[in-house]
């Protein structure tokens, strides 16, 4: 076993999935939980679970004193971050290590490293990974990034460095308007990171965004395993995903892939990691580097058959890839939909009790769920209830096998988002991947005011 006993300082689904992984490889796991989670899913299937406070996730999962605490009580050697709360937080994982125990995620150097945008473009540029024009860096005054923006041409992107999760962006459309929020955004930006920061850099009109799945072992070995597709995005959050990313040229599929993995091996990165890309007109450009497994990740696993969860452990305890490049093959096609309990049209959070539950199954249907019967929906915490993943033998088939899981999964008592989901899978520009990351913002406001009145 590469560990005795790993923590999981995270919640629901990914909790989850993180305790079957480590049940495969025989290794004991424990849960922390706030007290509004004492009867959650993944408190009752873990090893030993250990209560960390109230339910506001700043006195209970984001707490890195009561998480730090749990992990010396319980005697727990690693800790596995899943994703969101404190996975991509240096001083945590700095706070592990210094207990001796190890985090199984990046180095905190490459965790500051790709947790600052600029940093992270530097990087990709030091790699030869094509960039947006724009900025160098941080922009200091208001002139430069006058003279920066007329060198990129417009429209243009103000940015903060210290953004993420689609926060501290706006989209600028020529110099009167750049002169008019220049200020506001660099406050802004001070107000939710803690740092004033922004760069600029081409705003792309309908980009998609496609992201490698990638594996370093910290000795400047990496590899991909594979693209994935995740334009279908509301407020630039995603909604759905899937791998292969659809409708790529054979050249571009092999170059961006490449890039990636040169990008993870040139930093000598370890642990696993998704390289994003904005992808238009045959090109791509780098965005960023989220140091950590995805969300999505499953679909990456349908269609590789690589558990990339037992990677981040295998390669947490020192033992290097245990794959090489020649053994990914791509299989097929997967994709998956959040199940995120909000109305699917106003996307308001719909928190509550479950009343009526169905899970759908069959050949090639996975369910990755935080939620049952009678299961309480928390205000708390991210909105993020199950994931509904499918794998066919192409796309095609894959999205027929999708539509039929979703009319089989019943969740009573509580407004989810696979109406919208279902709808958005059944449109033209998802049947020809001709959709782009602003796509469902355009698309929802044009059909939510029907939808809404036939409630």
């Amino acid at each position: 076993m590469p560990f005795e006993k790993i923590l999981i300082a995270n919640r629901g689904e990914i909790a989850l999935r993180v305790i079957r992984a480590c049940r495969e490889m025989g290794i004991p796991t424990v849960a922390i939980y706030s007290t509004a989670d004492a009867n959650a899913v993944h408190v009752r299937f873990a090893d030993e679970a250990i209560c960390i406070g109230p339910p506001m996730a700043t006195q209970s999962y984001l707490h890195q004193p009561a998480v730090l605490s749990a992990v010396e009580i319980t005697g727990a050697d690693a800790v596995h971050p899943g994703y969101g709360f404190l996975a991509e937080n240096a001083q945590f994982a700095s706070a592990v290590r210094q207990m001796g125990r190890t985090f199984i995620g990046p180095s905190v150097e490459h965790l500051k490293m790709f947790g600052d945008k600029l940093s992270a473009k530097a990087a990709a540029r030091a790699a030869g990974l094509p960039m947006l024009d724009g900025s160098a860096g941080a922009i200091p005054d208001l002139e430069t990034a006058v003279t920066a923006a007329n060198i990129a041409t417009y429209p243009v992107m103000l940015k903060a460095a210290a953004g993420g999760g689609g926060k501290g962006m706006r989209v600028i459309e020529d110099e009167a308007t750049l002169r008019r929020v220049f200020a506001l955004t660099q406050a802004e930006s001070q107000a939710a990171f803690g740092s004033a920061e922004v760069f600029l850099e081409k705003y792309l009109r309908r980009p998609r965004h496609v992201e490698v799945q990638v594996a370093g072992d910290g000795r400047g070995g990496g590899i991909h395993i594979g693209t994935r597709d995740c334009s279908l995005q509301r407020r630039h959050q995603k909604i759905i995903e899937e791998a292969p990313a659809p409708f790529l040229s054979d050249r571009l599929r092999a170059e961006i892939t490449e890039a990636a993995a040169e990008l993870i091996r040139s930093v000598n990165y370890c642990t696993v990691a998704t390289v994003e890309f904005l992808v238009e007109d045959d090109a791509f450009y780098f965005l960023e580097v989220n140091p950590r497994i995805q969300v999505e990740h499953p679909v990456s696993e349908a269609v590789t058959g690589v558990d990339l969860i037992q990677e981040q452990i295998h390669l947490a305890a020192g033992n290097g890839l245990r794959i090489r490049q020649e053994d990914i093959k791509t299989r097929g096609h997967s994709i998956e939909v959040r199940v995120n309990a909000e109305d699917p049209w106003s996307f308001l959070p719909s928190p509550g009790t479950v009343t009526g539950y169905h899970e759908p199954g069959g050949p090639g249907v996975r369910v990755d769920s935080a939620i049952h019967e009678h299961a309480m929906v928390q205000p708390y915490y991210d909105s993020l209830a199950a994931k509904l993943i499918v794998h066919g033998k192409d796309r095609e088939h894959a999205t027929r096998r999708m539509l039929g899981a979703m009319e089989e999964f019943i969740v009573e008592g509580i407004r989810t988002t696979l109406p919208l989901q279902r709808e958005l899978l059944q449109t033209e520009e998802f049947a020809k991947a001709t959709f782009w990351t602003r796509f469902v913002d355009g698309w929802v406001e044009e059909h939510a005011a029907a939808k809404q009145g036939k409630k």
